[in-house]
């Protein structure tokens, strides 16, 4: 069964097509500096950093002290990582294995 997100519609659809389009990092970088606030961006690095830090058991108060991110930010991570569409245990599972590859 295909995943079927509760934001698709025409435009999230264009927007996911751009993504996909981009080739280099430097196109990621290029993108999401004209697309997002600086802060923004930051919050979604954070997210991504938590979400590791949570898969690997690391305690919330350790996340906090590490990376400056609230309880309610954990939390939230950790429940997606838990009920969510299952996208940062696909991403963490890709960053695992290209770095093992290295």
């Amino acid at each position: 069964m295909a995943y079927e997100p509760k934001i698709r519609n025409e435009h999230t659809d264009a927007l996911m097509d751009a993504l996909l389009s981009l080739q280099t990092p430097e196109e990621c970088y290029r993108l999401f500096e004209d697309m997002c606030t600086v802060n923004e961006l930051l919050a979604m690095t954070q997210r991504l950093q938590v979400a590791g830090m949570l898969r690997a058991n690391i305690t919330y108060h350790d996340i906090v002290e590490r990376t400056g991110a609230s309880t309610a930010t954990i939390s939230r991570v950790n429940r997606c990582l838990n009920y969510g569409a299952g996208g940062y245990a696909m991403i963490l599972e890709r960053q695992q294995q290209k770095t093992q590859e290295k």
